[in-house]
């Protein structure tokens, strides 16, 4: 079955780190371009990092440069979030998407396949 599958969601402290990561099962996440997005309560969905199929990264969100890393691991076919000086407005739903081209883009109609999402949430 083809799937991504999100872990490594959860709570954390103001200031805290958290890494959530992206596994493709039945097909290949190298050379294709997954991002990741966020929902927060009440909120609609949006980009927040885009890594491209030449390891190109993007970001769609201000608020996360210098905070927030994207990463890959082909041989485990998995993408990371690094999430770092995590704030109380980054709480979200995170979700990963691919893209089957290599080329990032903030169109969420673009990416083909979604994880289920996990919660993040940062409060004290």
């Amino acid at each position: 079955q083809e799937q991504l599958v999100e872990s490594g969601g959860g709570h954390v402290q103001p200031g805290g780190s958290l890494s959530v990561s992206c596994a493709g099962s039945g097909f290949t996440l190298a050379s294709r371009a997954i991002g990741w997005f966020r929902q927060a309560p009440g909120k609609e969905r949006e980009g927040v990092l885009c890594i491209s199929g030449t390891n190109r990264i993007t970001a769609y969100t201000d608020s996360v440069e210098g905070r927030f890393t994207i990463s890959r691991d082909n041989a485990k076919n998995t993408v990371y979030l690094q999430m770092n000086s995590l704030k109380p407005e980054d709480t979200a739903v995170y979700y990963c998407a691919r893209r089957r081209l290599m080329a990032c883009s903030a169109n969420e109609d673009l990416y083909d396949y979604w994880g289920q999402g996990t919660q993040v949430t940062v409060s004290s």
